[in-house]
């Protein structure tokens, strides 16, 4: 068997272990609940005042509920599936070589999943209205709510200030973002709201450049911010 045929298979091995699956139920959990949240309070927004659209209060409901959404789930999977909760920041790991592929591909199927879950919950529960999807002016946002999303996974865990201030940069972006793309900045809570609305307009938008914007400053950050440094152990001499 040829070298790299071995090495598919290796990897693909590692992406169906225990603690592989245990990561993928994680994403599942909390990208579910994020959704959940975040589209719920859109809805929330939209029974109390019918012209959400063009009242700044509804904007800081989404703010606030994005903000505490995902501090909240980033301190609950962050041990267990590092926290992505997001398909551009999932992609940005890839690229960076910190998950395989087939790994990658396993997390993006459990938040795309989740999401579709969640939003079909909030369209059976909550009878007369319609799932919100995102409309877009002008996506902006791609890259800046990428680099916020992006973590040093070599170095340990989060703490509950760090997921905080996570979630209130998210939220910040939200305010700056909503009136123009509607503040997605997660590809999978856009797919999903879209997938049970039934319209998926401008959905490549959601994609493109929230992707493009995880891998450039995925790489940035492991190259330029963060850089490995050489390890000069004892141990490594010679080898």
């Amino acid at each position: 068997m040829a070298p790299s045929s071995v090495t598919v298979t290796a990897r693909f091995h590692e992406s169906i272990t225990r603690n592989a699956l245990r990561s993928y139920l994680a994403e599942f959990i909390s990208t579910f609940f994020y959704v959940i949240v975040v589209v719920g309070s859109g809805m929330s927004s939209r029974k109390l005042m019918p012209d959400a659209s063009v009242n700044p209060t509804s904007l800081l409901v989404a703010a606030i509920a994005n903000a505490f959404a995902l501090s909240s789930v980033l301190y609950i999977a962050w041990d267990i599936s590092g926290g992505h909760v997001n398909p551009a920041v999932t992609f940005a790991m890839a690229v960076g070589g910190h998950i395989s592929v087939p790994t990658a591909l396993f997390y993006w199927a459990a938040q795309l999943i989740a999401s579709v879950m969640a939003c079909l919950v909030l369209r059976v529960i909550v009878v007369g209205m319609h799932v919100p999807t995102y409309t877009i002016a002008e996506e902006m946002t791609g890259f800046g709510a990428s680099v916020l999303e992006a973590r040093d996974p070599r170095r340990g865990a989060l703490s509950a200030t760090g997921t905080l201030v996570v979630g209130l940069i998210a939220g910040a972006n939200v305010l700056a973002s909503g009136p123009f793309s509607g503040g997605s900045m997660n590809p999978a809570c856009a797919f999903g709201s879209a997938a049970i609305a039934g319209t998926f307009r401008n959905q490549a938008v959601y994609w493109v450049g929230p992707l493009i914007g995880a891998a450039i400053a995925g790489l940035l950050y492991d190259n330029v911010v963060f850089p490995l440094q050489p390890s000069h152990s004892i141990s490594e001499i010679g080898v």
